[in-house]
């Protein structure tokens, strides 16, 4: 089919517009005081859309309207076309000075208190006009409408492999991978080597239900062990390293965890026989959406300060 066939001379989008405002009230009459337009120019906008592609979109009622099958293909679509659109109004506003703007990004707590920081400091002091949102996202797999809702303009976390997501698109910025930890007062930190029935003696603080924690309990299955009783569990990785700090527990942090935050520095580092995999670590972003200036440059900057945790791996 052509544009000029059904759409590019005859579809109007104020009339696809009065159509995902039926659509939203429930009825042409609440639609029209919402509009705020006589009834009878919404009745004619649908009819005219009807017309033009030749399939019902709403089943009328005395109770209202409801979309058809047909009507829900076509807002959906319209919605993002809108979406679209306004996107260039701000992308053009942004162009104009494109050192204002707002970035608004989803990523897990370890991230946003590891590397995020850094990324932060340099951007924030490269461009100072840019607001910066950041949104929690602690299991990244469960966040992705996030996106689809656009909510955030990307998110930054670990990925599953392979990647199933058709309508996002995922890029992966480095590898990451956990290290056993604890204070330096703990009996094990001196050690040259600590085996892991040792190790699984000991108070554990982990967070729950992250690819963190499923990492090691598969390298401890492969090693015939078992997750340990976790002691503490939290999200929040400055509670995690307070409580190592005091050399009472163990725990197992990222790589960029440990470069990144500076408390984690005083952390002492297990040598124990694990074979712990890796994960990857991406920025992802909604497939065919136009990403504005400010929020590419912002991933420009994320991936620059994220360069060594690449190269070293």
């Amino acid at each position: 089919m052509k544009w000029t066939d059904r759409i590019g001379r005859r579809l109007k989008l104020n009339d696809l517009y009065i159509l995902m405002i039926v659509a939203e009230s429930g009825s042409m009459g609440k639609a029209a005081k919402a509009l705020g337009i006589a009834q009878p120019s919404v009745s004619k906008a649908i009819s005219d859309i009807e017309h033009t592609i030749g399939v019902r979109l709403l089943d009328r009622s005395i109770g209202g309207a409801a979309l058809t099958a047909y009507g829900q293909a076509l807002v959906k679509r319209g919605i993002n076309a809108f979406d679209e659109l306004n996107q260039s109004f701000r992308d053009m506003d942004i162009l104009s000075d494109p050192t204002v703007g707002q970035v608004t990004i989803g990523c897990p707590e370890a991230l946003a208190s590891g590397v995020l920081g850094a990324v932060l400091v340099r951007f924030c002091t490269q461009f100072p006009r840019v607001v910066v949102n950041v949104e929690e996202a602690n299991n990244l797999a469960r966040e992705y409408q996030m996106l689809r809702e656009r909510n955030v303009d990307l998110l930054f976390g670990s990925i599953t492999r392979p990647f199933l997501e058709e309508d996002l698109d995922a890029q992966v910025v480095y590898e990451d991978r956990p290290y056993i930890t604890t204070g330096a007062t703990n009996r094990l930190a001196l050690r040259r080597r600590v085996e892991v029935a040792e190790l699984l003696e000991q108070q554990w603080t982990l967070p729950p239900g992250t690819i963190l924690r499923s990492t090691l309990e598969e390298a401890l299955e492969a090693k015939g062990f078992a997750l340990p009783n976790i002691g503490v569990k939290s999200y929040s990785v400055h509670q995690r390293i307070a409580l190592l700090a005091t050399g009472r527990f163990v725990s197992a942090e990222s790589r960029s965890v440990l470069r990144y935050n500076g408390a984690a520095s005083f952390l002492i580092l297990l040598p124990v026989d694990l074979p712990i995999s890796s994960w990857a670590v991406a920025i992802v972003t909604l497939k065919g959406r136009t990403i504005n200036p400010v929020v590419q440059t912002f991933i420009d900057c994320l991936r620059d300060v994220c360069k060594p945790l690449a190269e070293a791996w």
